[in-house]
């Protein structure tokens, strides 16, 4: 799907969150799943812009379109084999705040990962999901997230096996000098089929938003 139109569909359940807590009748959310057509996303930050550094006939020649974002975050690649994930969710009947909803975020690839026997971390100093390799450590997995009246939109990007040239259109979140990977290039021939990669990422943001909600729950009892 192209990003223009999973843009639309993700204001349009946003929407829909917010009329239904408007009315009485608050749920949790919908999460929506997608892999884009080849695309650059660049964000509002000051000098985002600047960390996209293919010319326009090289995108022209890879196929990849740029795109404006309203997420937070930087500069950012998407395109087949990476699964998007929109968590489209009423924070204010999770109890979550945007640190909180951002580690649960983290934590959703992290238990996803070892599902496949792969160890992410998180790094202290940028967000997302991190492996170590060879000289340090490589990103698998970006995020970036807008929050409106406590209802968030946009998410997390997984590369399972997308082409990894593309990411040499940019500098990959602003961060400059750190790697990118895949789990195809973490596992090769094993590296699992997509479908099996959102059933985990499902799964545990579902056992995760859950917890959180139980948790909300209780504080309010």
């Amino acid at each position: 799907m192209s990003y223009a139109d999973a843009y639309a569909r993700q204001v349009a359940e946003l929407e829909g969150v917010l009329a239904d807590r408007e009315g009485g009748r608050p749920r949790v959310g919908t999460l929506l799943l997608v892999e884009h057509d080849p695309v650059v996303t660049v964000s509002r930050r000051p000098g985002a812009a600047s960390h996209l550094v293919a010319t326009p006939a090289m995108l022209e020649r890879a196929g990849v379109a740029v795109e404006a974002t309203d997420r937070g975050g930087d500069v950012t690649y998407h395109g087949p084999g990476q699964l998007v994930a929109y968590p489209i969710l009423d924070l204010n009947l999770l109890g979550l705040g945007l640190h909180d909803y951002m580690r649960l975020l983290e934590e959703s690839v992290i238990r996803t990962l070892a599902a496949f026997g792969i160890a992410g971390e998180r790094d202290p100093t940028a967000t997302g999901v991190w492996v170590g390799v060879e000289g340090g450590t490589a990103k698998v997995a970006a995020m970036g997230v807008r929050v409106r009246r406590w209802a968030s939109m946009h998410g997390l990007s997984i590369n399972v096996s997308p082409r990894m040239e593309h990411f040499d259109l940019i500098v990959p979140c602003g961060l400059a000098g750190r790697a990118v990977t895949s789990m195809e290039r973490l596992l090769g021939a094993g590296c699992p089929e997509m479908g099996a990669v959102k059933r985990e990422l499902v799964a545990h943001l579902e056992m995760l938003t859950a917890e959180a909600a139980r948790e909300a729950r209780h504080r309010r009892s």
